[in-house]
């Protein structure tokens, strides 16, 4: 199995929000023996989207190969003013180029989703990447994560990602590699 995390962000720094939560999942995917590869959007030279060339520039056939190689996906954006990165959004309308391939596109792939925002409406961005999950013949996982921003580290120790939402990644992982949502069980006394 092979899997790729989607940094949808353009922040750089290994120490930021996505470079904490892709470090987090592709430690946890490795230790399940999946293969990772994180694509960061900041670095990938990735231009905007242009029908009229001739020529697919190289970034977008590595993106594309990258894209369609895996089976699992992890897309992680911020919310700006209420939806993903444009930058994001103009990465994934590239695979455009796909449209005449035996699956183009990101056919069968499933698609686990994470967004933060500085407030409570992450899940703009959830919406948002499913939808474009879905035109894109993709089937986003029927669980994701969005986060509030300030909650996301350990109060402890800013740099480790919080036992709440650890959870939660964990989760989504394992739904993504098992299929299987488990019932979680209360106790109620």
């Amino acid at each position: 199995m092979k899997a790729i995390i989607f940094n949808g962000s353009l922040e750089r720094r290994t120490e930021s929000t996505s470079g904490l939560i892709s470090a987090y999942l592709s430690e946890q995917l490795k230790a399940l023996g999946i293969h990772t590869d994180v694509f960061t959007l900041a670095d990938s030279g990735i231009p905007l989207f242009d029908v009229t060339l001739n020529k697919t520039p190289l970034a977008v056939e590595r993106m594309t190969q990258m894209f369609q190689d895996a089976d699992l996906h992890f897309w992680l954006a911020p919310l700006y003013h209420g939806s993903i990165p444009g930058v994001m959004k103009n990465c994934l309308d590239w695979l455009e180029v796909t449209a005449n391939t035996y699956e183009p596109y990101l056919t069968d792939k499933t698609i686990g989703l994470v967004c933060w925002a500085d407030g409570l409406q992450a899940m703009q961005g959830i919406n948002a990447m499913d939808a474009i999950a879905k035109s894109l013949r993709a089937w986003p996982l029927p669980f994701s994560v969005p986060i509030l921003r300030t909650s996301l580290f350990d109060n402890e120790n800013p740099k480790q990602i919080s036992a709440f939402y650890s959870g939660k990644l964990d989760k989504l992982i394992s739904i993504a590699t098992t299929k299987k949502i488990e019932k979680t069980i209360i106790n109620q006394s």
